[in-house]
């Protein structure tokens, strides 16, 4: 079933004629829960595009014009270092998005230059909505296969050699009384890295995709485990846990692997 895009129709009629106006667009496609699944009255309108020459111009000339045309209460735009090759932003097109009261307008906008070589891989980021592709730029394909084993065997080489030095700073940390010390520690060195070694064992395809889409991306349940294992009440038993769960990914994937390298 198709997600119900409707509240967002205005939006999707000027991202359609953006680039009569803008013409160095070259392929505007709308992607993230909208086609991936998980979308509901409280998702942002996720839109990526590419364009001819310098991005940042095209961006500003795209940022403009919604602000025309759209009625915008506010605008996050990530710091220019964060795309080498374009920029983002949070178009907010209603004040206080964290007002679940009524459903969520934000556009969550990229825009870059086209590389020599234009290619989506659906595995990760479904099948996108297509607005413009005139010339047919966009590929549908997997990346490549031997570049994401090298970074899901990076995954479990590093948590294989740092499980005893995060055990050590998150039950240091808890000795000495330091609670938000030791939450942090927790998160990055018990709960985040477990969370990668799952997303090896189950959805490999998706390895680097954090602490989000749990329950659409991990077996039934996992998620609800993975949550029990937060900071709380308990904090020791809970790291200890999840350290013990990482064991056991690490032996089964290592294994794996073995096997593999064995046939």
């Amino acid at each position: 079933m198709s997600a119900d895009l409707s509240r967002y129709d205005d939006c999707l009629r000027l991202l359609t004629e953006l680039p009569r106006h803008v013409p160095a667009l070259q392929v505007v496609v709308v992607n993230g829960s909208a086609v991936t699944g998980g979308w509901d009255e409280h998702s942002d309108l996720d839109v990526e595009a590419w364009c001819s020459g310098d991005a940042a111009t095209t961006y500003d000339a795209v940022l403009a014009l919604v602000r025309r045309e759209l009625d915008v209460d506010h605008v996050w735009e990530l710091p220019e270092a964060t795309w080498p090759t374009g920029r983002q932003c949070f178009i907010h097109l209603q004040p206080d998005a964290a007002d679940l009261s009524r459903p969520t307008r934000l556009l969550d906008v990229v825009i870059q230059t086209t590389p020599e070589r234009l290619t989506m891989d659906t595995r990760r980021h479904g099948v996108p909505m297509v607005l413009h592709d005139p010339d047919g730029l966009l590929l549908l394909e997997d990346d490549d296969e031997a570049e994401m084993q090298a970074q899901r065997a990076q995954v479990v080489d590093q948590a294989t050699a740092r499980r005893q030095t995060g055990a050590w700073l998150v039950e240091r940390a808890i000795a000495r009384g330091d609670l938000a010390e030791a939450t942090g520690l927790h998160l990055r060195f018990a709960v985040e890295p477990l969370v990668r070694l799952l997303r090896v064992r189950h959805c490999p395809a998706r390895h680097d995709f954090g602490l989000r889409y749990l329950r659409t991306d991990l077996p039934a349940g996992t998620a609800e485990q993975v949550e029990a294992l937060l900071p709380g009440p308990g904090l020791s038993d809970r790291a200890r846990a999840a350290f013990a769960w990482q064991d056991e990914l690490l032996r089964e994937l290592t294994s794996e692997v073995s096997g593999r390298t064995a046939g």
